[in-house]
């Protein structure tokens, strides 16, 4: 898994037995800086895209195929051991429904390179079946969540802090409900990249010694993507540098470095809550996993702004944070070789079932 934060590539060796997860290995690799900048910029038009773009996309692979030789390097175990490689890509453009009504989602990736450089069966291109059928083809996840989180009797919520931050509400009567809330941990990382020179803020340090400037967060959250209903998904097709750059065009005032991150790590916070309020008041346990949950100081402001909720580390129930997301695209392979359907309607909002994701033997 490389997602929206761009901070890297995310693997793990999982099995599968009796409807559980258990991670044998996880294993990571931080993209190269070079890479990582093509990434960024292959999120906005430019020259030469198709080129690039495909230049990226092997670059990509390459990292992927790196870092399933160090899991296998880790288990002792040959390519054979392995039933497939469930590879997501790099999502650059995000738009389901626009245009021409159907839209699309695009993930750069080369699958077929893939499985050349690692002798195993790659399972790609998971979003696209959604989208065709009506659906965001995102989030993903909330099926995986039930099955590794979800409580008999008892609401429970997941909450995802990538760069994007997903929702995942797991009813007490077993229905499920997804959506995404708005960023994480991209427009952070990009402030405090821009003036720190680091890539992200460490335990959210940086942003707690800083003060949220008021009207710039209630300019943020006149969002309105903020105020749709569900099915809803989003990236930095919207959530990007220049939303930014507007909204402090907005405001007017010359403000702190360390006052900005410390709003938009109270954005982040605040926006989260507001959706797991609005859509699961019941709710009493909210498990946070991605690299936003190791942000010490949002995890706290969530806590602070939730007080009838328990706020925990998805450490506490069985995946650590860093692993979940992969673990679950590991899943998503599993079912499509099964030809199991792995999205939910009711949170995508495609017309029905579907069998998501392309073998490459």
């Amino acid at each position: 898994m490389s997602g929206t934060s761009l901070d890297g590539i995310d693997g793990v060796l999982a099995e599968f037995s009796a409807g559980k997860c258990r991670v044998a290995h996880h294993a990571y690799a931080p993209l190269a800086p070079d890479l990582r900048a093509e990434l960024l910029a292959l999120n906005t038009r430019g020259a030469d895209e198709l080129h690039r773009a495909a230049l990226a996309a092997n670059a990509l692979a390459r990292g992927y195929a790196g870092v399933v030789q160090d899991l296998l390097s880790q288990a002792k175990l040959s390519p054979a051991a392995v039933h497939a490689i469930g590879a997501h890509g790099q999502t650059v453009r995000h738009r389901p429904q626009a245009f021409d009504g159907t839209g699309y989602t695009l993930q750069l990736n080369n699958p077929a390179l893939l499985a050349e450089l690692t002798g195993i069966t790659v399972v790609a291109d998971l979003r696209s079946r959604d989208v065709a059928a009506g659906g965001q083809g995102a989030p993903l996840v909330p099926a995986f969540h039930q099955g590794v989180f979800g409580q008999a009797g008892r609401a429970v919520a997941v909450l995802n802090l990538g760069g994007i931050s997903n929702l995942s509400l797991l009813r007490a009567d077993g229905g499920v409900l997804g959506f995404d809330c708005g960023p994480a941990n991209a427009l952070m990382d990009h402030w405090c990249e821009r003036h720190t020179g680091r890539p992200y803020d460490d335990a959210g340090a940086w942003a707690r010694g800083g003060c949220p400037i008021g009207v710039l967060l209630q300019t943020l959250l006149t969002e309105p993507f903020l105020a749709l209903p569900p099915p809803k998904s989003t990236g930095r097709d919207l959530f990007n540098p220049d939303w930014l750059a507007r909204h402090l065009a907005a405001v007017g005032s010359a403000a702190r470095p360390q006052d900005v991150q410390a709003t938009l790590a109270e954005f982040t916070a605040q926006s989260c809550a507001q959706e797991l309020l609005r859509h699961a008041p019941e709710c009493g346990l909210l498990i946070c996993c991605g690299g936003g949950a190791l942000n010490s100081y949002l995890m706290e402001r969530l806590q602070a702004l939730l007080p009838g909720v328990s706020v925990e580390d998805s450490g506490r129930h069985g995946l650590p944070p860093l692993q979940v997301e992969a673990a679950a695209f590991a899943w998503l392979a599993r079912q499509c070789l099964a030809g199991l359907p792995a999205n939910l309607p009711a949170v995508t909002g495609a017309r029905g079932p579907r069998i998501l994701g392309a073998i490459y033997p």
